[in-house]
């Protein structure tokens, strides 16, 4: 029986309005100027037929996390063609890479996704991000301002879960690395839009096997532990905040009905927009599986984080106004936060390096408003004629942000005094100890 869609008409009514009168971030800093604009259109213009069949191609040929070998291959191909040099393997993931232009000064780093979903390919559209990364390090190339700086194109794997991003960081990858930029494809226009923090948790309960009719008093049930901890978990949804989220599934339960349960598993997502109530999140439920385990007489062992957790991002408004201008110039309005409904989110690996430096994550808009991410209807509009607008749209976006940064100082000041006041740098990799 499908649920009934009466409350999901009515959120889409109410951001249809919404939509139409946001009013998106102003810019008034200079950046890099109007030529510099009118160039990296037309060197994506150019370019325009390769992006496309780059996005097409990853599209064609999804790979998964820490296995995008020809996906890898594909963008070193198109990077070498135009005679830039590409180093891969680094930071020690076999399908991470980067290019680099430019000597001394400032540094930007735009971000390429390319791994896809199993089962559905890619329904979340990481060929677009891909595409129109490269796009806009080829752009920004060829426009490097006379005062200095540095673009870099980092290949960053797995964001599915794997959290590339925090293994290329804590490698060292983005150490010299001033801000980062980057796009995600979506239902619409935003430059702000919140992804959640999020941890997973394998919890495992031991108990004792014994004859469940003949003498089940031997025995401790592994899984009435499991299942009186789902059933805490389900308790605890009324009690976090609105933005938060948790959900899993019992990955074993026992074998045979006749058989106590000597075993039983769960696996847990956590996700939280702030990083502090994950943190709280985690601890509760915690609790709940040792409470069950005490109240069942099982064991039990949390395994948290089989992959980097994920904090949630850190937008940096001023990068974002830049890259807000620059869509306009595209016939695009991008949105400031809030004009969708908040809820409509995941979580991003990206949400680790906003916590670290400077960061913009906008999303761009396939032209449904109603697409969904992680579905086989995503996956079709991010090849569809919808998805090559956004490749080209988003390397302009891109590669004008970046420069904008190189080129005007009180730019960089206003991200760095931004980022400062929300908190500066974090030690992401020992928050959660």
């Amino acid at each position: 029986m499908q649920p009934d869609d009466a409350y999901l008409q009515a959120v889409e009514q109410l951001t249809e309005r919404a939509v139409r009168t946001a009013q998106p971030l102003r810019s008034d800093f200079a950046g890099a100027g109007e030529k510099t604009c009118t160039a990296v259109e037309q060197r994506v213009e150019e370019l325009s037929a390769e992006l496309v069949q780059l996005s097409r191609q990853l599209h064609a040929e999804p790979e998964e996390g820490f296995a995008e070998h020809r996906s890898v291959e594909k963008v070193a191909a198109l990077l070498r063609a135009h005679e830039h040099q590409v180093s891969t393997g680094i930071g020690g993931l076999e399908t991470a890479f980067q290019a680099v232009v430019g000597t001394g000064g400032p540094h930007v780093a735009v971000l390429a996704e390319y791994d896809a979903l199993p089962g559905i390919g890619h329904g979340c559209g990481h060929n677009i991000i891909c595409a129109s990364a490269v796009g806009a390090f080829l752009a920004a190339a060829a426009e490097l301002p006379e005062t200095g700086g540095r673009v870099s194109l980092v290949g960053t794997p797995a964001e599915e879960g794997g959290g590339g991003k925090e293994h290329l960081a804590r490698a060292g990858v983005f150490d010299d690395v001033d801000a980062v930029v980057m796009l995600h494809p979506f239902s619409h226009d935003i430059a702000t839009h919140p992804f959640l923090g999020r941890r997973q948790v394998e919890i495992v309960f031991h108990g004792v096997a014994a004859h469940a009719a003949a003498q089940p008093f031997m025995g401790r049930n592994a899984l009435d532990a499991a299942v009186a901890t789902y059933q805490g978990v389900a308790a605890l949804r009324q009690h976090i905040p609105p933005t938060d989220r948790v959900h899993g599934v019992i990955t074993d339960g026992g074998k045979r009905p006749n058989v106590v349960p000597d075993r039983a598993a769960l696996l847990f997502y956590l996700r939280s927009s702030v990083p502090g109530a994950l943190a709280d999140m985690a601890r509760r439920v915690e609790k709940i599986a040792r409470g069950a385990a005490a109240a069942t007489g099982c064991g039990v062992k949390l395994n948290w984080d089989a992959n980097p957790p994920y904090l949630p991002i850190r937008h940096n408004t001023a990068l974002a106004a830049r890259w807000t201008q620059h869509q306009a110039r595209r016939g695009r309005k991008a949105l400031p936060g809030g004009a969708v409904p908040e809820y409509l989110t995941g979580s991003t690996d990206l949400g680790n390096l906003s916590y670290r430096l400077p960061a913009i994550h906008p999303m761009i808009g396939l032209g449904n408003p109603t697409l969904a991410l992680h579905t086989e209807e995503f996956a079709a509009a991010a090849a569809s004629p919808g998805g090559d607008r956004a490749v080209l749209d988003g390397a302009v976006g891109l590669a004008l942000t970046a420069l904008d940064y190189l080129a005007d100082p009180q730019l960089r000041e206003a991200v760095s005094e931004e980022f400062a006041a929300a908190g500066g740098p974090v030690d992401v990799a020992s928050f959660f100890d």
